[in-house]
């Protein structure tokens, strides 16, 4: 295999980054504590280049889940769009701290009689209570731009649970398939020797239409699957964002084994509540509207305040010039309405949040327990009721061989060998399916950081 050009290198190095404003680094590295990949924002036809070499890059070799997630965080379109949130969250901030135009107003009035001078009036007013008001618009929209970069970087970890959800799922029906295949190929070379025997008048028709039968199902079963994996593949493919020649990659035919136990399981809700970044965004949502409220509450008293100066040229040709003041009495509307709003909408962000902090634990006990379960399931399979299935079949076999076993216990023992294994692959997919989940209800990395520092540090 040919090695990984410099750019690929770079990308997965963590100092890559092209040119990004802060906000971006933010998610970026939210993202890489999380499940330690990159993410780049295609900000123009130079970095939409080097992008796609790194795409392309990733998919000349084998597919793996991992390398899946890392184009798919590249090269989605979709999660790209998403990225531009943050533009125009970091606007809003922008625009916060600007102060309004100062208004100039003009008029000018024509006399009927001597003197004949037109009259000229000029002005010029700024709001100032505007200018009191930037340093608290300025807070609330800094904390509108944190809650949207942690929704952003929230998508991430999404994107990043599909796009494995729908690998493992792709690589359980190709690991199928593949049996099937073979199982295909070892009944068909069984009906050809049924057939032979049924030409000697050895076996009967019964027993002849059985072994044609279980190869036509085996045949059907195969076919179906195929279909099944097209469909998965192009589902694989949209997440990715490839087109074309790019969707010619390749995957591994068998599913990772289960690994070793390598994090707690009794912790998980704990460390959900951490890292979670959707909760986190809730959080940061309940700040800006203390904030919002706190602004509304200080100035209710306060209306409009207009100052600046305005000049007049009467019709004598005198001028007047001086200081102009507008100021907004607050008689009939106190800010009663903004207040209740304000304080109706913080009460309605208290409770989401509860309501998303018991749904995040909830989630994370119900993915660990499918998780486990299909854990158990698949090493069950594994190591007891596959070799015991084959085990049966070889003696079958054997017997068949010497005429003490019948052609259909032969074919009962082939579907019963088969309907083991065919569990056993849909076990260790829904295995890993079921962790990717988890990885998802977790927030992404299923160990503390403090406890990864550790580990580095020994």
């Amino acid at each position: 295999m040919k090695a990984p050009p410099l750019l690929l290198i770079g990308l997965l190095a963590p100092g890559f980054s092209f040119a990004s404003p802060q906000s971006m680094l933010e998610v970026q590295s939210a993202v890489q504590q999380r499940i330690g990949k990159r993410i780049e924002l295609r900000h123009d036809a130079g970095a939409d280049e080097e992008i796609a070499a790194a795409v392309r890059a990733l998919l000349r070799g084998t597919m793996t889940a991992d390398r899946a997630v890392q184009i798919a965080l590249l090269n989605n379109r979709e999660l790209q769009a998403m990225f531009e949130e943050i533009g125009i969250a970091r606007a809003d901030l922008t625009e916060a701290g600007l102060l309004k135009n100062p208004v100039f107003d003009a008029s000018a009035k024509f006399p009927d009689r001597p003197p004949s001078a037109t009259k000229l009036d000029f002005g010029i007013v700024q709001d100032f209570l505007d200018l009191l008001m930037i340093p608290l618009r300025k807070k609330v929209a800094a904390r509108e731009l944190a809650r949207t970069e942690l929704r952003v970087a929230d998508a991430v970890l999404k994107l990043a649970a599909e796009v494995k959800t729908a690998f493992y799922n792709l690589q359980g029906k190709q690991m199928l398939f593949t049996r099937l295949s073979v199982l295909g190929d070892t009944n068909a070379a069984a009906l050809e020797l049924t057939q032979r025997q049924h030409e000697a008048g050895n076996i009967s028709d019964l027993d002849l239409a059985n072994q044609q039968s279980t190869y036509s199902q085996t045949r059907l079963d195969a076919a179906q699957v195929a279909a099944e994996m097209r469909t998965d593949r192009e589902k694989l493919n949209r997440l990715l964002g490839v087109w074309g020649a790019d969707t010619q990659w390749k995957i591994a035919d068998e599913l990772p084994p289960i690994p070793g136990k390598s994090f707690a399981t009794d912790r998980l809700e704990s460390l959900a509540i951490a890292q979670r970044l959707d909760l986190a965004a809730a959080k940061t949502e309940i700040a800006a509207l203390v904030q919002s409220l706190g602004l509304t509450k200080t100035y209710r008293y306060v209306g409009a305040i207009e100052f600046g100066v305005s000049s007049e040229r009467d019709t004598d040709r005198q001028r007047l010039t001086g200081p102009n003041l507008k100021l907004e009495l607050p008689i009939f509307n106190q800010g009663q309405g903004r207040i209740a709003k304000f304080e109706a909408q913080l009460r309605q962000a208290e409770r989401r949040l509860e309501a998303l902090a018991i749904e995040i634990r909830s989630d994370v006990r119900e993915a660990r327990d499918r998780m486990l379960a299909k854990e158990d399931l698949a090493i069950y399979s594994r190591d007891e009721l596959v070799p015991d299935r084959k085990r049966v079949l070889d003696l079958t076999l054997t017997s068949y061989n010497s005429m003490l076993k019948g052609p259909y216990d032969l074919l009962l023992a082939r579907q019963n060998e088969l309907a083991a294994e065919r569990g056993y692959i849909e076990a260790l997919r829904d295995y890993w399916i079921a962790r990717a989940d988890l990885e998802r209800a977790a927030g992404g990395n299923l160990t503390s950081s403090r406890s990864k520092e550790t580990k580095n540090n020994k």
